[in-house]
């Protein structure tokens, strides 16, 4: 499967257009990651923990963007883009989304 942010793919074709397809993860921290995180802000310094748990957040999402293409028969997806929200006290969506296409 070719995940690409480019719009088109140089010297590959589109042959058919597939719509939209999404992905997302919705996480929550962990109370010892809380904590810790408190440290690095007196301190300073990244925020591993959080680091990690985005890093995880995204794999996952993308994975679930691969399987919904793939499930409608793509081999490509176009335009993929990130956003980021938070959704309750504490917790925090990752959404990838793109173009689902066939390429020749």
């Amino acid at each position: 499967m070719l995940i690409s942010n480019l719009e088109i793919i140089p010297d590959r074709k589109v042959v058919k257009h597939l719509g939209l397809v999404q992905g997302s993860s919705v996480r929550a921290k962990h109370v010892g990651r809380d904590i810790m995180a408190s440290l690095k802000n007196i301190l300073g310094g990244e925020l591993v923990g959080y680091t990690e748990l985005l890093s995880e957040s995204r794999e996952e999402a993308m994975d679930r963007l691969k399987a919904q293409a793939e499930s409608i028969g793509a081999n490509a997806i176009l335009n993929v883009r990130f956003s980021t929200s938070s959704v309750a006290q504490g917790a925090a969506e990752i959404y990838v989304y793109g173009t689902a296409v066939v390429l020749e």
